[in-house]
């Protein structure tokens, strides 16, 4: 059986190559613009309720229609899709690099978010039809969340290297040329692949997934900004009605866009919840991380942004090593040695100290970043192989959702830890007769701009104090993070050994139908 899978030759291995481009695109868009707000607020004068939306729109949306446009590629084809997608993100890409007003730029990242959302489970959809061999599509996958997860660390890096020679605008023009390329390439390297059997897309199930993730995160964005408050409170909690909703409705119509039995399996249930888990630390320390750099060592943001680049090379050794094991030992105990060595990573952290050289910090990072990558990736493909060929891209979209909201579960529960001790810290350590001392008791950026007003031997009391606690309140945090990422190696050593062989029967291995 298994000698009569075709495998890929070189075109489809050049198709995969071709898809890689915009799904970094995509990624980087996540957070391509954190350098570049400055620049855009100096220009187009946003209030500070519209530089928050600039900023999360786009986040906001993409995660609120993955699970939409993963059903409709699996209803439209895979590859229309992807050309849908990539219209929509050049034409969005140039509309936001000439915007002149910033409710106009919050409408095209809303557009961006769009074509993001119809590109990212389509790409990893597409690997599901062009890769039949196990090992083959083992190695696509891993490509793939490499991918994905550089192009977020690579956003800032590119931005920051763009405005030293361009203005603002340039961090959005670079996305068109890419997606041209795709449009003409895409329809003469991947095959078009559509169920064998319509089914009606669903709208109002679109509208209650768009509505229950839209409302869980930007409820806990919110509660992380704010604190306890009313209305993201109650945001979270019909954003929940609406997912609970959305659930009994894909219990009892004949084409759900979720697969509630497929979401049961083992052998794709368990990887979601892995990757949910693994985003939560991945996120969640990422905030600590990038201010720790600027803030407390004093790099420039470009400086910061590219030695945030270094635990790229335990990633790039950790994904490859963790595919040749697991193809000689059960990928549950690969996947478990991954969380734990990031667990490791995260606890390397919890010992930096504001005086910590750098290598220090950026090796504990290389650890926890290569463990995820690697765990991830047999997640990825542990999920994706246990999804029949006609339902690729919804498995993909629910996946990526999982991520989108273990990533904002991280930033509001790590940050908010991270934040509680900051504020006990400083709470006794501060000096007395400080001017604003609840800005400074706050947040870090609270105390600088407030150190930047006193004399010298006050500023630097202040700033002593706070880069001390907000260090403490990042080691909290990978504390947490370490815990979660031991949690994560337990329900895959306990959860899914042998999934992998099970996971998917003959019929469910049968080719979709391709033209």
């Amino acid at each position: 059986m298994e000698n009569n899978t075709p495998r890929a030759g070189r075109k489809e291995w050049t198709a995969l190559a071709v898809l890689m481009l915009p799904l970094a695109l995509v990624s980087m868009d996540v957070s391509v613009l954190y350098f570049a707000i400055p620049y855009i607020s100096q220009d187009l004068e946003p209030s500070a309720t519209q530089q928050l939306w600039v900023l999360d729109m786009y986040g906001f949306v993409l995660a609120g229609l993955l699970v939409p446009m993963g059903a409709l590629g699996d209803r439209l084809g895979r590859r229309r899709l992807v050309l849908v997608g990539a219209a929509v993100f050049a034409l969005a890409s140039a509309a936001a690099a000439y915007a002149h007003t910033a409710e106009l730029l919050i409408a095209v990242r809303a557009l961006l978010g769009v074509g993001g959302a119809a590109l990212m489970p389509s790409t990893l959809g597409v690997i599901r039809n062009l890769f039949h061999d196990d090992r083959q599509r083992g190695r696509a996958v891993g490509l793939w969340t490499a991918v994905m997860t550089t192009g977020i660390s690579l956003g800032p890096v590119v931005s920051g290297l763009l405005l030293e020679h361009f203005w603002w605008g340039s961090v959005f023009l670079i996305n068109v040329p890419a997606m041209a390329l795709l449009l003409v390439l895409v329809p003469f390297l991947v095959p078009e692949s559509r169920p064998t059997r319509s089914a009606r897309f669903d709208v109002l199930s679109a509208a209650l997934s768009l509505g229950a993730v839209l409302l869980v995160i930007h409820g806990i964005k919110e509660w992380t900004r704010h604190g306890y408050e009313p209305l993201p409170a109650l945001a979270v909690a019909a954003g929940l009605v609406l997912g609970a909703v959305f659930v009994r409705r894909q219990s009892r119509i004949p084409h759900p866009m979720v697969d509630l039995g497929l979401l049961g399996r083992r052998a794709f249930g368990g990887p979601v919840l892995a990757n949910l888990l693994a985003m939560f630390a991945t996120v969640g320390m990422a905030v600590f991380l990038t201010q720790y750099l600027q803030s407390v060592l004093g790099l420039s943001p470009f400086r910061a942004a590219l030695w945030s680049l270094v635990p790229a090379a335990g990633v790039s050794v950790a994904a490859p090593a963790g595919a040749v094991l697991a193809q000689r030992v059960d990928r549950a105990y690969v996947m478990g040695g991954g969380f734990l060595v990031s667990a490791c990573g995260f606890l390397w952290l919890s010992q930096v100290r504001t005086d910590s050289a750098l290598w220090f910090t950026l090796t504990g990072a290389s650890l926890y970043a290569g463990g995820l990558v690697a765990a991830m990736t047999l997640a990825n493909e542990l999920a994706l192989g246990a999804a029949p060929p006609e339902r690729a891209d919804s498995a993909a979209a629910v996946l990526e959702s999982g991520q989108e909201l273990g990533g904002s579960l991280g930033m509001a529960i790590l940050g908010s830890v991270g934040a509680a001790a900051y504020t006990g810290d400083m709470a006794d350590a501060l000096p007395t007769g400080v001017p604003q001392a609840d800005a400074v008791r706050e947040t870090l950026g609270g105390a600088m701009a407030v150190a930047a007003q006193l004399p010298r031997a006050s500023a630097d009391a202040v700033l002593t104090a706070a880069r001390d606690a907000f260090t403490h309140g990042m080691n909290v945090a990978a504390f947490g993070a370490a815990a979660v990422m031991a949690g994560a190696g337990l329900l895959s050593l306990t959860r899914l050994r042998g999934a992998g062989r099970t996971a998917v029967t003959r019929d469910e291995r049968e080719p979709a139908k391709v033209e």
